[in-house]
């Protein structure tokens, strides 16, 4: 039986961990499978698009800056993706090209692991208007939360997301007092990244049941991050976010669902240290 093969494609692709997390899976189930860093130029996407089936693969990931390309590339997409605007998940079903978005499981399943419970937790707030705030959106949606704050220093990026995702959901340019009485403060910008000291929020203002992430991951504990922590707060970090949204494609490609175990995260977190 031919070698089932899969990809990530990005541009530039050198950084990703992808190939690492899927390498693992392949090795502990004993697939006889390949996943590979394919780094693609914007100009040559849509051509490349058009070869994943005569080249053989399964289909692959697609990561910064092809999301959207690929949204408008595929024959047909999941509910996510329509959701979320962009696609992280190409694979064939019966011939046909389908684009999915997976980045919205992966930050519920995190969170599922991690702080079991927390959608009853109460009002979201979310940093930042991007598309990492769309697939959290998404998924807060998703798992039934009903008052969920965006904020935004530019209020018409809020205001946008706000009325794509409709009732619910609210714009906000500054924190102000929205999280007197948040369950969750969600982190989705970059501020805290590589090293910056600034806090996206102060998590003073937060109840004492409330739940803070970032799916920042480099560094593993941001500002943010610290600050909750200090404060007495359940925090989680964002490498369960990369790690949980590469389950689906790996099903889809491989045909195993993978597990997120402790040992995969080892591996990462010693990958993200050694950098």
């Amino acid at each position: 039986m031919a070698e089932k093969r899969a990809f990530v494609t990005g541009h530039p692709i050198a950084h990703s961990r992808s190939p690492k997390i899927h390498g693992y899976w392949l090795n502990k189930y004993g697939i006889d499978g390949s996943y590979q860093a394919i780094d693609v130029a914007p100009t040559d996407f849509a051509d490349f698009l058009k070869s994943l089936g005569e080249e053989g693969y399964r289909g692959g990931n697609v990561t910064i800056p092809h999301k959207e390309a690929a949204f408008a590339g595929v024959a047909r997409r999941d509910h996510a993706a329509d959701e979320i605007g962009a696609v992280n998940t190409l694979w064939f079903e019966d011939g046909v090209l389908w684009g999915g978005n997976t980045d919205g499981y992966g930050f519920a399943a995190n969170l599922d692991q991690y702080a079991p419970g927390w959608a009853v937790n109460g009002p979201a707030v979310v940093l930042g208007a991007g598309g990492a705030s769309r697939a959290v959106i998404h998924a807060l949606k998703e798992r039934g939360i009903k008052d969920i704050r965006i904020v935004n220093r530019t209020l018409a990026r809020a205001e946008e997301l706000s009325r794509h995702f409709g009732p619910g959901v609210s714009a906000h340019g500054a924190v102000g007092e929205l999280l007197a009485d948040a369950g969750l403060l969600i982190n989705t910008t970059a501020l805290g990244m590589h090293g910056d000291a600034t806090l996206s929020a102060d998590p003073a203002g937060l109840p004492d049941h409330a739940i803070v992430t970032d799916i920042v991951y480099v560094p593993l504990e941001t500002p943010l991050l610290a600050a909750a922590r200090a404060r007495g707060l359940n925090t989680v970090d964002g490498l369960g976010m990369l790690l949980h949204q590469a389950v689906p494609g790996f099903e889809r490609w491989f045909g195993r669902k993978p597990e997120v175990t402790p040992e995969l995260r080892r591996m990462i977190v010693a990958d993200i240290e050694g950098h």
